[in-house]
């Protein structure tokens, strides 16, 4: 391969505000270089009822803002590992909106809707966005992620294009010991016309693997797939397919063709450096090796050429750890983390750089601003829909801190590994929760059991099932604003507690009765009796 000359630089960012929130499978969006961060992987605490955040930094300081949703937004879940793609309003055009679909709720469950997500207005003090939902028929697209959507021009008209990526295994086939067992979705591809809402699925002879964490790129009416993980044959593919879309006016039609050129990599990272130009970073080559070769992409009209480049100087931490994780931040840089070292007994979890792919010269004349943004339902946080604590473990005991207690054991095998071990705890003394005998007992759980925070002292999780509540009891205590004690801190709670001192009323002075005489209250037959009894 031919070698770029650009020269690539690492920033190290020495101080993140919340970096417990940046976990592996979040997402960055970039409108007018400001960037947009959603997908922390537990629900956020009630007092900010977000799940977007503007990223913001300064002085090699990150910090995370607070953004909000107009009032005729629908709902945003923190998704993890959704597919992300932009929807210009004309080629050509600054003005855009990004398609959000698929990728993990913070239960775990998967999602098969799809978000259009733009940006309404921004000042110094407020940012607020636009969320949508669009409704689809015809060959909707099953629950994934860690697939791809794109963006495709065919003869004035647009489309997008969903291929790849995982899925759970049907309810009907699970078992308790393979519940949330994850299965390599088929090899479709499905093309979605928004303006109709209609999509339709098409099975083409060269896929023949539904390839997860790949790496697509589009340009006109092509899309470019490159590498990606098979669970299958526990392969990484080294081909390279061009998906060609023709949109005439009757019905739409797909070709493949398979390129030379591949590479064998999953979960890399690309970003976009000039009209025709991007940069792949990052990612593995392998279960156990990560892959620090950079390489620039250039696309032509009907054709894609990979050249190898010189990466940046990574450090010590980069090289030796085993894992690491990141996203585009749009203008030709990534945010990439790592897991700190002993990271249980350290509040920040993992160590974040940034990583500039563009020129000194190029860097000078457009400098990156980075905002992070909370996902607000409304713009009055006092209006948005209460969060169920049960659902997902809280990330913070307090309003304005997070926890880095329930950062994810992260795995080099894409992502796939779900076993925090915050969930496998013993809550009390009479706690039978185990990973190895664990069966889901509430409808909200599915493969996690759901916990509740007690309110005494620090606050700590316990299991719900542990406490004997009711999925009622359960539903109301988690959507209501009220403090919950556990059985064990219960009773110390109501000896700390003092009565309210109830308003006094007024006694009325009570009036003696009036005497009568013993002898008009006697019936007629004993006025002898007691004649005799007063003489």
């Amino acid at each position: 391969m031919a070698q770029s000359a650009d020269q690539m630089s690492l920033q190290v960012i020495p101080t993140v505000s919340n970096a417990a929130l940046l976990q592996p499978g979040f997402s960055l969006l970039n409108f007018g270089g400001h960037v947009v961060f959603f997908g922390q992987k537990g629900w956020p605490k009630r007092s900010c009822p977000t799940g977007v955040f503007l990223l913001d930094i300064n002085q090699n300081e990150l910090k995370m803002k607070p953004a909000f949703f107009s009032k005729d937004s629908c709902y945003l879940p923190p998704l993890r590992y959704p597919a992300l793609g932009v929807l210009r309003a004309s080629v050509g055009t600054d003005e855009h909106q990004y398609v959000i679909h698929g990728g993990k709720t913070p239960n775990n469950d998967l999602s098969d809707k799809v978000y259009l997500m733009s940006l309404v207005s921004r000042n110094s003090k407020k940012t607020t966005f636009q969320c949508t939902e669009k409704e689809l028929c015809g060959d909707v697209p099953e629950a994934r992620y860690g697939h791809t959507i794109n963006v495709v021009h065919s003869q004035g008209k647009s489309m997008a294009v969903i291929f790849g990526g995982r899925s759970y295994v049907p309810l009907a086939q699970r078992t308790t010991e393979k519940w949330n067992s994850i299965v390599d979705c088929l090899p479709s591809v499905f093309l979605i016309d928004f303006e109709f809402g209609c999509c339709t699925s098409y099975r083409l002879p060269e896929l023949q693997e539904g390839l997860a964490f790949h790496v697509s790129i589009a340009k006109n009416d092509s899309v470019y797939i490159l590498g990606g993980h098979s669970l299958q044959n526990n392969t990484r593919s080294p081909s390279l397919y061009k998906l060609k879309v023709d949109l005439p006016l009757g019905s739409p039609s797909v070709t493949c063709t398979i390129l030379p050129g591949g590479i064998s990599v999953s979960s890399a990272i690309v970003t976009q450096t000039k009209d025709s130009e991007f940069v792949l970073v990052g990612g593995y080559q392998s279960d156990t090796q990560k892959r620090l070769v950079c390489n620039t992409i250039l696309l032509g009209d009907n054709k894609i050429e990979i050249l190898e480049r010189e990466g940046p100087d990574w450090t010590a931490a980069i090289k030796h750890c085993r894992t690491w994780f990141g996203c585009d931040m749009g203008k030709g840089s990534v945010l990439l983390g790592i897991p700190g070292a002993n990271k249980q007994f350290i509040s920040d979890a993992n160590y974040f750089y940034i990583l500039r792919c563009k020129g000194a010269e190029e860097e000078k004349e457009e400098e990156l601003r980075v905002p992070i943004c909370s996902q607000t339902s409304t713009e009055n946080p006092e209006d948005s829909s209460a969060f169920e604590d049960s659902e997902e473990f809280c990330l913070s005991a307090e309003a304005n801190s997070f926890d880095a207690g329930d950062t994810d054991t992260y795995n080099e095998d894409d992502e796939d590994d779900e076993s925090d071990t915050g969930y496998w705890i013993t809550c009390s003394a009479g706690c039978s929760v185990d990973i190895n005998t664990w069966v889901p007992f509430y409808s909200t759980e599915l493969n996690k059991p759901a916990m509740i925070l007690c309110s005494s002292g620090t606050a700590h999780w316990v299991h719900a099932q542990c406490m004997d509540l009711s999925e009622r009891m359960l539903l109301q205590l988690s959507g209501a604003n009220v403090k919950y004690f556990c059985k064990e801190h219960v009773a110390l709670h109501r000896g700390l507690q003092t009565p309210q001192r109830g308003l006094q009323l007024k006694k009325q002075p009570r009036k003696p009765p009036r005497k009568k005489s013993a002898l008009k209250l006697a019936t007629p037959g004993k006025k002898s009796f007691l004649r005799r009894l007063f003489e």
